[in-house]
């Protein structure tokens, strides 16, 4: 099912540029709940695999890729792979722990009769002493002392509760590569076999980690597309090299406000924005964007601020979790974003200048800059970009034009992908010399563009050939 065959029904000049990700979860697990996400401003939607059956997923995306058609959007799918699930296991009640307090830790213990609060993964294989520990989004904080028989034993620095099944943060601790479990393994093969275009790395630490995922998904032929969550210390440490492997970057900051502190993870935010923007990497903000809205139908001012800070940054995407999956206003959360955004790069009076951004010197980048540099100054009211593996789009959107880019491929999969690139509408069409003309032509016949307009298009001599554009044409309409 193509769902690049109708045009546009909002004029291009009101095109966001900013994408939204929607997660779906029990409130928006229907047909008509997708499609009313993705009617609302939705351009990829998110399946958590930490939740979930197969038979669920598998509907799941068939009502997306029948929604997408119906509507006449390309559509990316994400598949969110779990990770090390390092929580705590199941116990009766609530343990009270206290400062200067002395708790034991075990992979699978029986606390009733041990004492030993159980884990869900086994931590002493990984800890080393000294290194810190923390428990229920950062509400414990405890600090390893020995590891003897299994056990980790940890130093409590402050009161708190603990309750079964919270989850365990470990900012200096190496995983030392063993972030793929084997259910994400499952997953990623049952998600071969699916119509997935991403699939996100939790607990990513280093580019071992991407090329890893990237070889499970070759001994599957997927040709999806891997997005790195940064969400660990380590991950900070060696953010570069993780951006230089991996496809799409996810600054996942829940968790990466406990691995690191609170007051670092807007630092970090426009660092990895600005790394994604050197090297053509698209990036997505997540986590409590507008979290408030899982319980009200109106979100907060502060809010509505960090929405269009993000936009003003120039993230390529925003993404909601629970607002979707499980909150009462899940439709309505993605109309307030979209016109969050929508009024943001519409009214924005800043220019944000990355320090220190010099991008890679080679033919695509200086390409993808004329391009821009030209329809600005020639007032172009459309790129159109032909593209058999979409670098050429994700390069020009990279320069982060103010006019619509339009992509043209003939590859599905890759217009599905470019869905949540900045500014990046995409087409499917069949290989043509005038792939890009014959497009421009069919948006003007349905009164996208008119008479008079100005086009500059990117090509290749050879179509269909990644790595060709090498033409940049001006065409007045």
């Amino acid at each position: 099912m193509d769902s690049t065959n109708r045009a546009p029904n909002v004029p291009l000049s009101k095109f966001k540029r900013t994408k939204i990700i929607a997660t779906i979860g029990p409130s928006t697990d229907s047909y008509e709940a997708i499609l009313g996400l993705i009617k609302a401003g939705a351009n990829g939607l998110r399946l958590n695999f930490s939740h979930g059956t197969y038979e669920e997923r598998e509907r799941q995306v068939k009502w997306i890729r029948q929604a997408s058609h119906e509507f006449g959007k390309p559509v990316a799918i994400i598949q969110d792979l779990q990770g090390p699930k390092i929580r705590l296991g199941d116990f009766e009640g609530i343990i009270n722990v206290e400062a200067g307090q002395e708790i034991r830790l075990g992979y699978m213990s029986d606390y009733e009769r041990s004492g030993v609060i159980p884990t869900q993964y086994d931590l002493a294989k990984k800890v080393k002493r000294g290194e810190r520990l923390y428990i229920y989004d950062g509400k414990v904080r405890t600090t390893v002392t020995s590891i003897t028989n299994g056990v980790v034993h940890v130093l409590v620095a402050n009161d708190g509760i603990l309750i079964k099944r919270k989850g365990i943060n470990l900012p200096d601790t190496d995983l030392g590569g063993d972030i793929i479990t084997d259910k994400d393994k499952r997953d990623v093969i049952f998600g071969a076999a699916q119509d997935i275009d991403y699939v996100a790395l939790s607990f990513v630490q280093a580019a071992r980690d991407i090329e890893k995922l990237r070889r499970l998904l070759k001994t599957q032929n997927s040709n999806s597309r891997i997005i790195a969550k940064i969400e660990t210390n380590a991950a900070i440490d060696n953010l570069e090299e993780i951006v230089q492997e991996t496809d799409v970057l996810m600054i996942a900051r829940g968790d990466l406000a406990i691995e690191t502190i609170p007051e670092q993870v807007p630092i970090e935010q426009r660092n990895i924005i600005r790394l994604g923007l050197k090297y053509a990497k698209p990036t997505i903000v997540a986590t409590q964007m507008l979290a408030s809205m899982t319980e009200f139908p109106e979100p907060t001012r502060a809010e509505v601020s960090d929405v269009a800070t993000a936009v003003i940054l120039g993230t390529d995407c925003l993404m909601l979790s629970d607002e979707t999956a499980n909150g009462h206003y899940p439709i309505t959360a993605v109309e307030v974003m979209k016109r969050v955004i929508n009024y943001t790069e519409q009214n924005n009076p800043v220019m944000v200048n990355f320090v220190d951004n010099d991008r890679e010197h080679n033919r695509q980048s200086a390409i993808s800059a004329a391009v821009v540099g030209l329809a600005k100054n020639v007032r172009a009211q459309a790129i159109v970009a032909e593209t058999k593996s979409g670098a050429t789009a994700l390069a020009i959107s990279s320069e982060r034009p103010k006019i619509p880019l339009i992509a043209v491929t003939n590859d599905k999969r890759v217009a599905q992908q470019l869905s949540i690139v900045y500014g990046t509408k995409s087409y499917v069409r069949p290989v043509d010399k005038m792939a890009a003309t014959k497009l421009t032509n069919w948006l003007k016949d349905n009164k996208v563009l008119k008479v008079g307009d100005i086009v500059v298009t990117a090509s290749g001599q050879y179509p269909g050939v990644v790595g060709t554009t090498d033409t940049i044409k001006v065409r007045i309409l």
